[in-house]
């Protein structure tokens, strides 16, 4: 599907669903109907489809019992709103990023992505085994929210550039759209950083208010069209090496339901993190071949060693300001996931790590393909 397509696509559908669910009673024959706003554009491959088909499920679990409404990006309130949306009452639910609200608590970045931190896998085995949820919920708790992993896109690309980066030179006040805990870190090695949602990345781009952009991978940037106004894509990002989404809900309301709706709701959303991992894992090697056979991208595996290097140090140091935060949440979090990582990279650099460089030198099917 070609960007215009698709935007054509989503602003339609999102106007007929918005104008249809709108007018929808919030109770109806004993039922409970709850609104979802979400950062995604409708229709959006892999994270706007993952929050819709969450929805659905939960609807279909619970046999319309707990009915849920999809709002996506703009239809209620504008996407990087959609949290506040949840904490004021608008809405029950929201589906993002936990970066995205790193303004209310610098330790909610933690269940999105660190630079050079935790993969997919680490992540959900530090949420969900070591202690990990019980300090999201500690932070979301100020807020009276609870806090779901829901989707997982794994390694992120590292984003589009005009021209190949050939070390640290090239960065210096490049502007960049990039959030979370890897915004400061590209900030602080020379790039000029800012937030944008998905669906306003492509004009700045074109405009040139932007110079690069990331956003998550070869998946998602092909439906945004990126490579119709940059041909220099980097494969591998850095700083979101196991990127997570959450689905957001009111706690009183959460708590108000019964204990087989919570359960749903939780097994649904750990359901949809395993399903969303297996979409971006099987459609971002072919978009990928898309953009280089069908658009002329030229994809670089890694960035320069320098950019590497910086980038790491960097990221060190972030994370040593945290660990020595006046916030003693962020502060826990922080102690929590560096001491999981610690132990979790053991396990993927001396077990996985190892058969995929086996694998790599001595394992090649191509002339079977």
């Amino acid at each position: 599907m070609d960007r215009r397509s698709f935007l054509r696509t989503s602003t339609l559908g999102g106007a007929a669903a918005a104008a249809s669910t709108l007018a929808a009673p919030a109770i109806a024959q004993g039922n409970i109907t709850w609104r979802m706003v979400t950062t995604w554009p409708r229709n959006f491959p892999g994270l706007g489809v993952g929050a819709q088909r969450l929805a659905d499920r939960i609807t279909a679990a619970t046999d319309g019992q707990l009915t849920i409404q999809v709002f996506t990006a703009g239809e209620m309130v504008p996407a990087l709103q959609s949290l506040d949306a949840v904490i004021d009452g608008s809405a029950e639910m929201s589906h993002g990023a936990a970066y995205y609200w790193q303004n209310k608590s610098v330790g909610l970045s933690f269940f999105t992505g660190v630079p050079f931190g935790m993969t997919s896998r680490e992540l959900a085995a530090w949420v969900r085994y070591m202690g990990g949820q019980e300090a999201w919920d500690d932070i979301y708790d100020q807020f009276g929210l609870q806090g779901f992993l829901s989707g997982d896109t794994g390694t992120q690309g590292g984003g589009w550039f005009q021209n190949e980066l050939t070390g640290l030179e090239d960065i210096q006040g490049l502007r960049f759209r990039t959030p979370g805990l890897g915004g400061q870190v590209w900030q602080r090695i020379g790039a000029s950083v800012t937030n944008l949602a998905a669906g306003e990345i492509f004009a700045a781009l074109q405009t040139g208010s932007l110079d690069a952009a990331e956003f998550v991978g070869p998946y998602n940037d092909l439906a945004l069209g990126f490579h119709q106004v940059r041909k220099h894509f980097y494969t591998s990002s850095f700083i979101e090496p196991g990127l997570a989404t959450e689905l957001v809900v009111d706690k009183a309301k959460y708590q108000e339901l019964s204990s087989g709706l919570q359960a749903i709701i939780r097994d649904v959303c750990q359901a949809e993190y395993d399903q969303v991992a297996s979409d971006f894992y099987a459609n971002d090697p072919r978009a990928l071949a898309t953009l280089v056979n069908e658009h002329g991208v030229t994809a670089h595996s890694n960035f320069p060693d320098d950019i590497l290097e910086a980038g790491a140090n960097a990221s060190k140091d972030i994370l040593a300001e945290i660990l020595d935060s006046n916030d003693p949440l962020t502060k826990a979090t922080a102690e929590s996931f560096v001491s999981a990582l610690n132990l979790l990279r053991t396990r993927t650099e001396g077990t996985d790590q190892t058969f995929l460089a086996a694998r790599e030198r001595f394992f090649d099917l191509s002339d079977l393909g």
